[in-house]
């Protein structure tokens, strides 16, 4: 997909700041598309496609749409490539379900530190024993890097 001439990014990153606040809602395929794009780099439609043909009898054109709207919500940027354009995840996941859960706490009523925390740890207690021993390496590493290491990164 690669080609000798200057390609530039048609993204607006701006978008991908202004979302720590209110992450944007996703539909059901625009959520697989992300999940999927997570996983690759710069992919074309036909790609994302072929990908998502097994589980859905959607057009093409479905998928550009899907592709176009999650640019406009500031998780994709795209290039042109040729007479088409690519595309790829400009948030990661982490960044992503951060600020999902971030949005998601500031608006439960009630929501303390403490009891988020007892709630974290509940969650992680659920899991299996390895899911303690994650949630305690996370805390340890948080620790070590302090708050440069929010997470936050696109």
């Amino acid at each position: 997909m690669r080609s000798g001439s200057s390609s530039a990014c048609v993204s607006n990153r701006a978008s991908v700041a202004g979302m720590a606040a209110h992450p944007p809602r996703l539909g059901d395929l625009e959520g697989r598309v992300l999940e999927w794009l997570w996983g690759r780099e710069w992919v074309d439609v036909r790609a994302a496609h072929a990908a998502h043909a097994s589980t859905t009898r959607r057009s093409p054109n479905t998928l550009h749409s899907t592709l176009e709207r999650l640019v406009r919500k500031g998780l994709v940027e795209r290039r042109r490539a040729g007479r088409a354009f690519t595309y790829r995840a400009i948030v990661s996941r982490e960044a992503f379900v951060g600020r999902a859960l971030a949005g998601a706490i500031e608006q439960m009523p009630g929501s303390d530190p403490k009891s988020l925390l007892a709630a974290f740890v509940d969650l992680a207690a659920r899991m299996d024993e390895a899911g303690l021993e994650e949630l305690e390496r996370l805390v340890a590493e948080r620790r070590r890097t302090g708050s440069e290491g929010g997470g936050d990164e696109a």
